[in-house]
């Protein structure tokens, strides 16, 4: 089977050669620093053969993007705007270590988003993936690899405003100005619809997927009836939409238990969710289990284990096994690999999951 066979397969709860091998949700590079300096860039380094998806997500972000200006800095932090107009303090040392302090966003009043997205949110896509976007795309008709176009960071109906607001100034506006939220909604939906008309004219895909984000450890940003209130319409009308043009997988990420959002998704037609934090109380066999074939699924190993040992990365992956048998599942770290898991504890993982899901 090809990639792309394979994941559809997959998806579809049918008959495949084995699972879409995608172990891992990438690495902090400071994870990737520790790994070279154990060894990871040595010529005889082990290799990892895994699928291939194409998965285009940078298209969406606000365009043309802020200039990098940098406010001040001393020796241990920089205060800068960045490419999305927020105004954030880093530490200079590792800044994927740590959050930065959010100290301004660009969007405080109805003026401020008329006209930061006049400016920045036009469905140009000449301007955003190339003039020959036409051309790049269309190629994708005869692909064997999945194509998964992501609205990262700038395609859902939180997650993005709350790039604009910030999360308190967000959730307070729900209640202060509501219809102001739901002009940004609005807008929001159709800047969506516009990109993907689009690109649907060119190629098909297979997955459009929303980003989020809007959870933390232990519940969800925003109740689950504000949720199914202000948010549900406007999935509804993109998932209406791409699904008029095909697309039958529709994701959306967010971190952070979310359980208490799922119903809201799926019935506002999103069948797949990523990435289910352990840390965060999710697991994707209860999932299973509450919500059926209905809802696929991608990710949910717990990252931590790989930093414990090879007990436990050999107890996860076999506690995950009935879920690969299943089906509507893609196994993978539940996000990116922080800098406690050692180069050898990687390799230990990637080889016993490729030797237990690879064949």
């Amino acid at each position: 089977m090809t990639s792309r066979e394979r994941f559809l397969a997959c998806m579809n709860y049918q008959p495949v050669d084995r699972v879409p091998l995608r172990p891992t949700f990438g690495a902090w590079p400071e994870t990737l620093e520790r790994w070279a300096n154990e060894g990871s860039n040595e010529p005889n380094a082990p290799t990892f053969q895994t699928d291939q998806w194409d998965w285009f997500g940078g298209w969406f972000f606000p365009n043309p993007p802020f200039e990098r200006e940098v406010v001040e800095e001393d020796a241990e932090t920089i205060l800068y705007i960045n490419k999305e107009g927020i105004l954030m303090r880093e530490l200079k040392n590792h800044p994927h270590s740590s959050m930065p302090q959010f100290v301004r966003f660009p969007v405080q009043t109805r003026d401020d988003f008329r006209r930061f997205w006049k400016e920045r949110m036009n469905p140009d896509i000449a301007a955003r993936v190339g003039a020959d976007w036409k051309e790049k795309l269309s190629a994708y008709r005869e692909r064997d690899v999945p194509l998964i176009i992501i609205a990262d960071r700038w395609g859902g109906f939180f997650g993005p405003i709350r790039n604009m607001t910030g999360v308190e100034h967000l959730c307070t506006l729900f209640y202060d100005e509501p219809a102001l939220v739901e002009e940004m909604m609005d807008a929001t939906a159709d800047f969506i619809i516009a990109m993907m008309d689009q690109i649907l004219d060119v190629t098909d895909i297979d997955v459009f997927g929303f980003w989020e984000d809007m959870a933390y450890k232990t519940a969800s940003l925003l109740s689950p009836e504000m949720a199914r209130k202000y948010m549900l319409p406007r999935y509804r009308r993109v998932v209406d939409f791409v699904r008029s043009r095909g697309v039958e997988l529709i994701s959306l990420d967010s971190d952070g238990d979310v359980s208490d959002l799922i119903p809201v998704w799926l019935d506002a037609g999103i069948n797949v969710l990523y990435p289910f934090e352990a840390q965060a109380g999710m697991d994707v066999l209860e999932v299973r289990k509450e919500y059926g074939r209905d809802l696929r699924m991608w990710y949910g190993v717990d990252k931590r284990v790989l930093a414990s040992g090879k007990e436990a990365i050999d107890a996860e992956l076999e506690r995950i096994r009935p879920l690969v048998e299943d089906g509507g599942y893609v196994p993978g770290t539940d996000h990116s690999l922080p800098p406690d898991v050692s180069y050898e504890n990687y390799c230990y993982y990637m080889e016993r999951f490729l030797d237990i899901y690879g064949s």
